[in-house]
């Protein structure tokens, strides 16, 4: 798993007026934690955070404060709901020998053989949560979708991982190939049932005072 370096500044003075400023200066207020130890709040360049935000790949932190480099993941993010522009980080510090639980993308490759017939591709989940050790974090999950016909579904039971446990019930569903709801409709069908798409956490909310 590739590595990203984020440099942080401590923060000292957390009142609204500060942070909001700080905001609209491209800095974002944020979190450092780990068990057995003190919360660390921080401003981060929110230019630094954008590589492992919109990204498809999970990426470990080396996240420089000082004379500090502290191990970690971006365990939760908050966007403003208006302008969608990230406005709080919580990064979870990490040791090599411990097991963490961590959200990890799924990549989807292959053309399913159900598309040939008329079927769609849907996706259900974009993530699935993980628990392993940090030196076996996938840096995402390829799912092949080739030998997947009309009706087909590849569910959380079916995918392996090595060193690494899927914190998922195993019966749900992650892809499928099904036909457009028309074309059920046309054919005397009973409609599927559609779920939500999954919502990528955006973290806890946050109070600008953190």
């Amino acid at each position: 798993m590739s590595e990203i370096s984020v440099k942080a500044e401590k923060r000292t003075i957390s009142t609204k007026g500060v942070v909001n400023q700080a905001r609209r200066n491209g800095t974002v207020p944020g979190i450092y934690y780990t068990k057995g130890s003190e919360p660390i709040s921080l401003f981060v360049a929110e230019s630094s955070l954008k590589p492992l935000v919109y990204t498809s790949e999970t990426h470990l932190v080396n996240l420089q404060v000082e004379d500090q480099e502290l191990k970690s993941i971006l365990k939760n993010v908050q966007f403003d709901p208006v302008t969608d522009r990230i406005i709080h980080c919580d990064f979870l510090g990490i040791s090599a020998d411990k097991e963490i639980e961590i959200e990890v993308p799924i990549a989807i490759e292959g053309q399913a053989r159900g598309v040939k017939d008329g079927g769609i591709v849907s996706v259900s989940m974009h993530k699935l949560p993980v628990a392993c050790l940090p030196a076996y974090i996938p840096e995402h999950i390829t799912l092949n979708i080739s030998d997947l016909g009309l009706g087909q579904a590849i569910h959380v039971k079916d995918i392996k991982l090595e060193n690494a446990r899927i914190l998922h019930p195993d019966e749900v569903i992650v892809v499928s190939i099904n036909l457009p709801r028309a074309a059920q409709e046309a054919a005397g069908l009973p409609g599927e049932e559609v779920k939500e798409p999954e919502v990528i956490s955006k973290g806890k909310q946050t109070e600008d005072e953190d």
